[in-house]
């Protein structure tokens, strides 16, 4: 492991702050950018206190130039400030994203950004957990953190999953209706494969496990697992409504009569529910508006 690598991990190690995938995520992407400060022909940068705002114009200018994504760009930034936070070098980043020429991120756009989780790639998943834990995301629209610290045993209530508050995002359990064949099938798969457990393997922890699940997702085309949330949540919506959701050809809010804006309405606070948010609105950055 290089000298920048290693210092930013120590930070990493000496911060709790945040869940499992937080945690995690943040490690990631600090790792990330210690590997491209290098890259980038900064060699004498050995550790956090090296770092300079000029190392972050750089990284920023370089992420520009490969297109990456607004919002990854977000998350990486949000790291660095927590870095900068944790070491006492508040004017290594600049407050305000846009100092950067960072755009604004675009929440609704009323596209379609579900991925399809098929048989085929889910039967080309050679590690078993992964493989439940893909298979559950596909049908009841799991979280990755989620669908790898699911225990069957606990969450399967015949009817319905209970998740555990420590396995969701903001601490917030929640129930999810069991409605067709194809999640029984999930969910015994799950049963099979983990036993009385989780789907973590039992010789590893949870960030050990995330690398083996971002590989093996990956080499199926699965790596942008959280478009199957936005394919659970476009399902539900032609369930609960009998029409396709905005993000897939169906009528935008304007369109809609009255009895329709109701329907719309109570469709899409059942889905915040399932998908374990708590507000109606952010429902449109999966079924759109």
């Amino acid at each position: 492991m290089q000298d920048l690598n290693y210092s930013m991990k120590k930070v990493c190690d000496r911060n709790r702050d945040g869940s499992h995938a937080t945690r995690s995520n943040r490690e990631r992407m600090l790792g990330q950018c210690a590997s491209q400060v290098r890259a980038l022909g900064f060699r004498d940068t050995k550790t956090v206190h090296d770092l300079k705002p000029k190392h972050v114009h750089k990284l920023v200018e370089s992420w520009h130039r490969e297109g990456i994504a607004t919002g990854t760009i977000k998350n990486r930034m949000s790291a660095l400030r927590w870095l900068a936070d944790k070491v006492g070098q508040t004017d290594l980043v600049k407050p305000r994203n846009e100092q950067y020429g960072i755009a604004d991120r675009v929440y609704v756009t009323n596209q379609d950004k579900s991925l399809s989780f098929d048989q085929q790639r889910i039967d080309a998943i050679s590690h078993p957990q992964v493989q439940a834990s893909a298979m559950l995301q596909r049908e009841f629209g799991l979280r990755r953190e989620e669908a790898m610290k699911f225990q069957p045993v606990y969450a399967d209530r015949g009817d319905h999953l209970k998740l555990k508050a420590s396995w969701c995002k903001g601490s917030r359990e929640r129930d999810i209706p069991i409605r067709t064949q194809s999640q029984r099938d999930a969910l015994a798969y799950a049963h099979k494969v983990a036993g009385t457990g989780s789907l973590i393997p039992r010789d590893k922890n949870y960030v050990e496990h995330v690398r083996t699940f971002e590989n093996q997702m990956s080499k199926v085309g699965l790596s942008r697992s959280h478009g199957a949330r936005h394919a659970y949540a476009q399902t539900r919506y032609r369930e609960l409504t009998g029409r396709e959701c905005p993000a897939r050809g169906g009528k935008v809010s304007a369109q809609l009569n009255q009895a329709e804006k109701t329907q719309d309405g109570q469709a899409r606070m059942t889905i915040s529910a399932e998908l374990g948010h708590e507000r109606k609105g952010i429902t449109a950055s999966y079924i759109g508006r």
